[in-house]
């Protein structure tokens, strides 16, 4: 029987309707798989190509010929408006065949919570967060919710593979499982998976069952992509009229005069590269994506004053994640409309599977940290038989005529190139981080047992939070001294009988909506115009002040920081918008095909006109300088730049290495880096000591507790405060600094340096 008549009928009927010819690879194969196995599934293929249909096609089947006495499925997703999206999609399939629908997020009105409640079936759609409070607040129910569970999607698996989120999330399955006295099967669902034998381990852990990835046929990669360079101007007299120049720096060409701004509305300090963008955004639909919420604000405010300044209607959106859920909507549903050809500037909020229609274009301004971000951006367009299309907007200030080396490098660009070269030669995608010491997870993870289950003794809590496979790194030491601590702060509590309880403080941390979260939340402010509420923000300016949110310019009226309100009007200008740090986790894989790419004769078919001068110009500098053959130059006298090409987590490793084990040895003052690139500083030994000196200290065990920094205590996770500070040195120290990555790298670099000396 082919897979089609294996198919429930109302699910042939939903393939007729949709004039599908026939099945497309990715169906066939989960079809097998689901129907002729009982093992988990991961479903790897491109953006759009009905990987959520495969899935659910063969499950729903499954149930029309034995109906679940529960919630049959579980789909865990990301977010809620992919949540939303699906909802929809799914509620139309499974209509028929009166298969219920469930949502479940903080969106979600509580009439349709309890409806469930009272009648367990189907399938429920469900964010991580909103699996914690069910579990936490529910707990009794989960057996009647669930008894019957058979299937766990996941969608989006790899934005779970590379931080606590996703190991909350394997803990709540495993909790639920345990609970409910179930072992559904696993499906995972990706895009963007690089070594699938890591996400096979992290899908499979504790089901006992082996993962299949059906092998799907490997078309030619075809995409649409630009990559131009853009030097920003700042003008030099705030009073004279705005020019708005492109580049190459050596010939600096004025952008054609539509692109220049003709009245006092215009930008003050007008930016070329968003000057690129209005113009190749008009007439269609696109999304413009930029590396933070900061960022996001500042692109829009200027793209609307481009609109301004021409005089034509504002065809610019927003959406970020302090944005209200009013404008968030707004974009989602102008995008879908396919009469209307708008153009969001969006974080990685829109880089998920969110259905918003045809898009013909997507803009990256600047390089994303990863290559699973550039993919999953990528894959945002192209859809209906189109190729993906992507245009790049490098952009860095000039380096003044007597920069030292490091300035001169556009690193923006060359990390960009980098990433569309891994991904083009190798298919490389970064592989999950499976190694930390997630202490920051445990804590949360055992308030939230210990406030679910009520009473426990010490042994019982220690055997139902260390057993789950993602704690197995953690030591029962380390367990008791967290008890130990979480009962001196009374986030737990001891009664007379010797059980744990939570304490006082404890019930602060819960009791508060945000404890269901694992990623790290700054204090915001909710910011209000009128009735109207914009979004939020974190440390807002005071009364007077400019503020720039949703797009525009405000000027703050109040700030009532007891209820963290933000009042507000609307004028014009052009302010920065602050929401916090956005750190980079960049993979030492992309740092070393970036040295490539500067010593490379190759040449780029995307790359555009400026980009190819800038990469001449600094492939002259890094050839004169002789990075192929030297990591350490010397910037004249005793400065010298340090350039290791090693990823975040290992050159925060060897930064303190080098001030902690060599620095006064090294005799190194004025450590600066500009991470993960390059370190500049001063040295009172020569280059071979340097490397001798390198080379000896590498060779000696590195106990990681030894590179935190006296009286440091590297707060870097969401409850990383509430944890005894052995175990947050610890879990730095041993979970966060790569200290391998960085001794195996640099004993290479050592080795090389001192045979060319």
């Amino acid at each position: 029987m082919n897979t089609f008549d294996r198919y429930a009928p109302f699910i042939q009927d939903y393939i007729y309707q949709n004039g599908w010819e026939n099945l497309r690879a990715v169906q066939a194969a989960a079809a097998d798989v689901i129907f002729n196995t009982d093992e988990n599934l991961l479903l790897t293929a491109s953006t759009a190509s009905g990987k959520t249909e495969a899935a659910f096609f063969p499950i729903l089947t499954l149930f029309t010929e034995e109906m679940p006495s529960s919630v049959g499925a579980i789909y865990i997703g990301p977010l809620k408006a992919l949540i939303n999206d699906q909802f929809g999609r799914l509620n139309d399939l499974c209509q028929e065949a009166h298969i219920p629908v469930w949502h479940w997020h903080g969106d979600v009105s509580a009439s349709h919570k309890n409806k469930m409640m009272k009648h367990p079936s189907g399938i429920l759609q469900i964010t991580p967060e909103s699996l914690e409070a069910m579990l936490l607040r529910r707990h009794s129910a989960i057996g009647k919710l669930f008894g019957d569970l058979r299937f766990i999607v996941i969608d989006e698996l790899h934005s779970l593979m590379r931080g606590d989120r996703g190991g909350q999330t394997l803990c709540l399955i495993e909790r639920l499982c345990r609970l409910a006295d179930v072992n559904p099967r696993r499906i995972g669902l990706s895009a963007t998976i690089g070594d699938p034998e890591d996400a096979c381990e992290f899908l499979s852990a504790g089901t006992g069952r082996r993962t299949i990835v059906p092998k799907l046929p490997q078309g030619s990669v075809r995409w649409r992509l630009s990559m131009e360079h853009f030097y920003t101007f700042p003008p030099t007299n705030p009073g004279a009229p705005t020019k708005i120049h492109n580049q190459p720096a050596e010939a600096m060409l004025p952008i054609d005069d539509a692109l220049a701004p003709k009245t006092d509305t215009a930008p003050k300090e007008a930016d070329p590269g968003i000057g690129y963008i209005f113009e190749h955004t008009r007439g269609k639909k696109c999304l413009v994506f930029v590396n933070s919420r900061e960022e996001c604000e500042a692109v829009t405010t200027t793209l609307r004053q481009y609109c301004e300044a021409k005089h034509e209607p504002d065809r610019f959106l927003i959406h970020h994640g302090n944005l209200s859920e009013s404008y968030r909507k707004t974009a989602e549903t102008v995008m879908k409309d396919e009469e209307q050809f708008q153009t969001t500037v969006t974080t990685a909020t829109l880089e998920l599977g969110i259905d918003i229609g045809r898009l013909e274009r997507a803009f990256q301004i600047d390089a994303p940290f990863t290559v699973s971000a550039f993919l999953q951006r990528l894959g945002r367009t192209g859809r209906r038989e189109l190729p993906p299309e992507m245009w790049f907007v490098m952009q860095e200030e000039p380096p003044e005529a007597r920069s030292l080396l490091p300035v001169t490098i556009p690193w923006k660009l060359i990390q960009g190139i980098a990433l569309v070269q891994l991904y083009l030669e190798e298919r490389w995608v970064e592989p999950p981080r499976l190694d930390a010491l997630p202490y920051s997870l445990l804590y949360h993870q055992t308030m939230s047992t210990l406030a679910s289950c009520g009473e426990m003794t010490p042994a019982q809590l220690a055997a139902r939070v260390l057993s789950l496979r993602y704690f197995q790194r953690v030591s029962q030491e380390d367990f008791r001294i967290l008890l130990r601590h979480l009962l001196e702060t009374d986030h737990i509590q001891q009664t007379e009988g010797g059980g744990l309880i939570v304490g006082l403080a404890g019930e602060r941390v819960i009791n508060n909506y945000k404890f269901y979260a694992v990623f790290q939340e700054n204090e915001e402010y909710t910011v209000r115009a009128g009735s109207e509420e914009l979004g939020t923000v974190v440390k807002p300016p005071p009364a007077g002040e400019k503020l720039a949110i949703a797009g525009h310019v405000w000027l703050v009226d109040e700030v009532d920081h007891k209820r963290h309100m933000v009042y507000c009007e609307i004028i014009k200008g052009k302010v920065p918008a602050y929401f916090g740090e956005v750190a980079g986790d960049i993979h030492t894989h992309i740092l070393e095909r970036m040295l490539g790419v500067l010593c490379e004769e190759k040449s780029y078919p995307y790359l555009m006109k400026n980009a190819v001068v800038r990469l001449k110009t600094a492939r002259t500098s890094a050839e004169n300088a002789g990075l192929k053959d030297k990591n350490l130059i010397c910037l004249g006298g005793n400065m010298y730049c340090l350039f290791p090409w090693l990823g975040t987590y290992a050159f925060l490793a060897l930064e303190r290495f080098l001030k902690i084990k060599c620095g006064k040895r090294l005799g190194i003052k004025g450590l600066d880096s500009s991470r993960p690139y390059f370190m500049q500083f001063v040295m009172s030994v020569s280059e071979r000591e340097f490397w001798e000196i390198l080379t000896e200290e590498l060779k000696k065990p590195i106990e990681p507790m030894s590179l935190v920094y006296p009286r440091e205590v590297p707060i870097f996770d969401k409850y990383d405060e509430y944890l005894p500070e052995s175990l947050v040195k610890k879990g730095f120290a041993c979970g966060v600094l790569d200290i391998e990555g960085m001794k195996e790298k640099m004993l290479q670099l050592c080795e090389r340096a001192l045979a060319g000396t």
